[in-house]
């Protein structure tokens, strides 16, 4: 042992001052992220957009006890307040991703750790992302640190056209519970092409399917003691699909359906006005080809702005979506539809930007529009004094690549900087 210990203890203990700093990094990278938020903490000098009204130039904004306190040009700096100077800085709310496998995803091709996704025919409709939230996700620090403070984390599905259940989430903290600030947000459903594929080939088959779920939903509702007895026909869902359906159709609840095509989507309106079901749509890559229709009808989309590479789905895609269909009058959310590279939703605005989106609008499509559509509105989204403080403090333009976020609050919590992505970069960057 002594013979081992000369020859190898050097090594041995050269890599253990290697491995014991990244292991507490690591460990570090998972415990809360915020600091405590009793404290009164003023931004002064700072040039702030509210998104609810104009933007404030050399302005003040108050977190109190979790929630914004005051904001506005004349705001007094409380006595005894934690001041950050603004001066040359941007405020805004902290950014909410419309579509994403935060939490339920760490590595996509590693089955144990995915959990978007079930193979179980007798789930789909009732299939929900909740229980299989995971605070600890590393993609969530690495997240929050650039200005994302909440998202919608949506089911994957592979098997069905009605894919599940999707949730609404703040990134701070370390229970799942309380975490989640809306459950659900919609049932997720999977048309056009990759529909088609589903449903046995063809487009009308997966229309139909949908068709068929919410006449036997409606049925259910109208027979369930009879159901229960055995004395109902057979139903082409499972009971909790069923079930899952019901706010559905009391319009409590979305369908958001995944959809690109310009004929698809119009089928889609066409579905939604004869079912009397409200309906969101994910994806509408050629959303600005019937860009008045949607207006009309005020079904709000949910894009990905760096997306332009056609296929037989989507030959219209253009990175002029988000301004074209914003123009006509559609309500707009922006997406990066990723898991572990959320934080490229500012890329996904600063794009839309670049191609003719106002910047105000972009800014809204990614706080205060999806706030609206998924019914929070009234505790998150703009600058306003009650509401929850999702602040941020950026050095420069949000959207503009070289933009960092220096100082990010979550209901008032202070989020520290570090993540094990940084760390790790600390260590092996020389």
């Amino acid at each position: 042992m002594s013979r081992l210990l000369r020859a190898y203890g050097p090594n041995i203990m050269a890599s253990a001052r290697r491995f014991v700093p990244l292991t507490l990094g690591v460990m570090l990278a998972v415990l809360p992220a915020s600091t405590a938020h009793a404290q009164t903490t003023a931004i002064t000098n700072a040039r702030i957009h509210t998104i609810s009204g104009p933007t404030i130039e050399n302005g003040t904004i108050v977190i109190r006890n979790g929630r914004i306190a005051a904001v506005g040009a004349d705001v007094e700096v409380p006595e005894n307040a934690r001041v950050i100077d603004g001066t040359g800085k941007v405020v805004t709310p902290g950014f909410l991703d419309a579509s994403t496998s935060l939490g339920i995803v760490e590595i996509g091709g590693v089955s144990g750790t995915n959990d978007a996704a079930t193979s179980q025919e007798r789930l789909t409709a009732a299939f929900n992302v909740a229980d299989a939230l995971n605070p600890r996700a590393t993609a969530i620090p690495v997240t929050r640190v650039e200005g994302i403070t909440r998202a919608v984390v949506v089911p994957g599905g592979f098997q069905s056209i009605l894919r599940g259940q999707g949730i609404l989430i703040h990134l701070d903290g370390l229970r799942a519970d309380e975490m989640i600030v809306r459950n659900p947000v919609g049932i997720y459903v999977t048309l056009g092409e990759s529909g088609a594929g589903r449903a046995g080939g063809s487009r009308a088959a997966a229309m139909l399917l949908l068709r068929e779920a919410l006449q036997d939903a409606r049925d259910y509702a109208a027979n369930r003691n009879a159901f229960m007895q055995g004395n109902r026909r057979e139903y082409a869902l499972s009971r909790l699909d069923l079930e899952a359906l019901q706010p559905v159709l009391r319009r409590e609840l979305p369908l958001i359906i995944s959809v690109n095509r310009a004929a698809d989507i119009l089928n889609v309106l066409q579905f939604a006005r004869q079912e009397n079901v409200r309906v969101i749509l994910s994806g509408a890559e050629e959303g600005w080809m019937v860009a008045s229709d949607l207006a009309s009808a005020d079904v709000p989309v949910i894009i990905n702005s760096m997306n332009n590479i056609p296929g037989f789905d989507n030959l219209g895609a253009t990175l002029e979506n988000a301004a074209r269909m914003h123009a006509a009058g559609v309500t707009v959310m922006l997406s990066s539809f990723d898991g572990s590279n959320v934080r490229n939703l500012r890329q996904v605005a600063g794009n839309a930007v670049s191609y003719g989106m106002p910047h105000e609008a972009a800014l809204a499509a990614v706080t205060q529009v999806p706030a609206q559509v998924f019914g929070i509105a009234d505790r998150y989204g703009t600058l306003e004094v009650g509401k929850d403080a999702d602040v941020v403090v950026w050095d420069g333009d949000p959207f503009e690549f070289a933009t960092k976020a220096e100082y990010v609050f979550i209901r008032g919590h202070e989020q520290l900087p570090d993540n094990r992505q940084q760390m790790l970069f600390e260590r092996y960057r020389n």
